[in-house]
């Protein structure tokens, strides 16, 4: 992979069209516009299809939870996945995946024999697919365009994906009403071919690394590790799923709204797509209000404008009314999601990201599941009215989150900082990359004056290396030796240890300084390698 590694000069933005000359870009953001058109289709079409077989909201709402599942069951994995193997075959493999599923969709509805659990248990496998690839989907844009042509290839893709969001619905509204929802999943299955073309013909460079090589459940471990000691992750994990799980009750109970307003499948597919020219208008404004406001005002007000659009929808009875509030809901629902999104591609570093994306995408998709089921539920026992209102007043209550977890800031450097010294071995030994648990110890003398601030700091770093790969860290004082502080942390294996070398980021440093400052010279570092008496 070559990626450039020079960034704009001040006052020279990068144009928002430039990633565009890249001719790999400009055909798979063409070929994901035309199979993103055809994913909106197929889910108005199985909300449509499952609605005309005569069930309950539970059912209805249960097509949101078969397509959001398999994110949360599948999403950590396909992370790990998506960072140890080659991505782009991975890629082809699950849009594979989806073209049988779809057109076993398709076939299933022409020949009328759908059923409401074969019509789940088919957009389940379909949603299989789409989660075993998302993780490495969001993290192919930095093999696909140079560093400072990130930001305008990020926009470029919320942009299409928004208007695929406003096309699709619509047409498959107008589809639906012509000739059936069969067309319309047949589109759908024609729409994978034009990724699984480019993808075919992109000639990924090998990408190497210096570390050892990693297990999928070693991945899949570090990746749950990197989060548990990252408070930012966490934060915005946490308002991530909180917002969804309310937020979700809009469009899991959309095609009922739509039913008791306008009666047909192009009433449904109107209001998906004003929703849709409303993300696109959020993902337009973003950076002029990002500039005006706040990431926290942002964040409330996109979450008001949501809460007002849920009530609206369990209140309204025109049509009129409430499709100018769907287009502000989905402007809301585009700034709260880009936003987050944008946070969380800004911290997770480069040996993690898909991982870090993958446990994103299992909150997100997680919530949207569990809360799709949840408002199906009182829905059909509470009414249509009282189960957005509730979802309504419980996405304003979630502006109280930034009181609880504030959003962090993101201005961190995450460039590989590999500062530490080779671990030394003895001529007479031999390590196996197996071998282990391994023991690291560093030896401090520290001022006694300073030793309050160095024990404050050394604890911040402790969490560094627990989020870097050790699975238990200590720091102990000598009861002889005033002076002296001894740290220890243990990796589970050699080749862990060597792989915890490549993950610090340039951001550490200032953690490191303020445990150096406090000490009187460099610390002394010693490893050990577990002593197994068969060897």
């Amino acid at each position: 992979m070559v990626v450039s590694s020079t960034t704009p000069r001040m006052g020279d933005p990068a144009s928002p069209w430039r990633p565009l000359r890249n001719h790999i870009f400009r055909d798979l953001l063409l070929a994901n516009f035309a199979s993103d058109i055809g994913a909106f289709m197929q889910t108005v079409g199985a909300a449509w299809l499952m609605l005309s077989l005569g069930v309950g909201p539970v059912y209805i709402a249960l097509i949101q939870t078969a397509s959001t599942l398999p994110f949360f069951l599948l999403a950590l994995p396909a992370g790990a996945l998506g960072d140890i193997v080659d991505r782009r075959r991975l890629i082809l493999v699950t849009e594979y995946w989806m073209l049988a599923a779809a057109v076993a969709l398709a076939v299933a509805t022409l020949l009328g024999v759908m059923s409401p659990w074969l019509l789940l248990g088919l957009t389940f496998l379909l949603s299989a697919g789409d989660a075993c690839e998302a993780p490495s989907w969001r993290s192919l844009l930095p093999d696909l365009v140079a560093r400072e042509d990130l930001p305008p290839a990020n926009a470029l893709n919320g942009i299409e994906f928004n208007l695929a969001r406003a096309v699709g619905p619509a047409l498959a509204g107008l589809i639906i009403a012509a000739t059936g929802v069969g067309a319309a999943f047949v589109l759908n299955a024609l729409s994978f071919l034009g990724v699984i073309v480019v993808i075919t013909r992109w000639k990924r460079p090998t990408r190497r690394s210096e570390a050892p090589a990693e297990t999928l459940g070693g991945a899949t471990v570090a990746a749950l590790r990197y989060v548990r000691h990252s408070p930012a992750i966490r934060a915005l994990l946490v308002r991530t799923g909180g917002v969804m799980f309310f937020g979700t009750a809009l469009m899991a109970l959309l095609p009922i709204v739509a039913q008791r307003i306008t009666h047909s499948s192009l009433g449904y597919g109107l209001l998906l797509g004003c929703f849709g020219s409303g993300a696109v208008l959020g993902a337009v404004l973003l950076p002029r209000v990002r500039a005006l406001l706040s990431v926290e005002a942002t964040l409330s007000t996109a979450l008001a404008v949501l809460s007002v659009t849920l009530v609206a929808a369990g209140t309204l009875q025109r049509f009129a009314g409430l499709g100018p509030l769907m287009v502000c809901g989905g402007a809301a629902w585009m700034t709260f999601i880009s936003v987050l999104t944008t946070m969380v591609q800004q911290l997770a570093p480069a040996w993690v990201r898909a991982r870090v994306q993958a446990v994103f995408l299992l909150v997100f998709q997680g919530s949207l599941a569990l809360g799709s089921l949840a408002w199906g539920l009182v829905a059909e026992h509470e009414g249509l009215a009282f189960a957005l209102l509730a979802a309504g007043t419980g996405t304003a209550a979630m502006m109280l989150l930034r009181f609880v977890t504030p959003m962090p800031s993101a201005d961190v450097d995450l460039t590989a900082w590999n500062h530490w010294p080779a671990p030394k071995v003895a001529d007479t030994l031999h390590t196996d990359l197996d071998d282990g648990p391994v023991l690291i110890t560093l030896e401090y003398r520290v001022d006694p004056e300073r030793a309050a601030a160095f024990v404050k700091a050394a604890h911040r770093l402790g969490r560094l290396r627990r989020r870097d790969g050790a699975s238990r860290w200590g720091l102990y004082r000598d009861t002889e030796s005033p002076d002296r502080y001894v740290e220890t942390f243990i990796v589970n294996s050699w080749a862990e240890h060597l792989r915890q070398h490549t993950r610090s980021v340039k951001a550490d440093h200032a953690v490191e300084q303020a445990v150096h400052r406090s000490t009187r010279e460099a610390p002394t570092v010693r490893h050990f390698v577990y002593a197994d008496r068969d060897r």
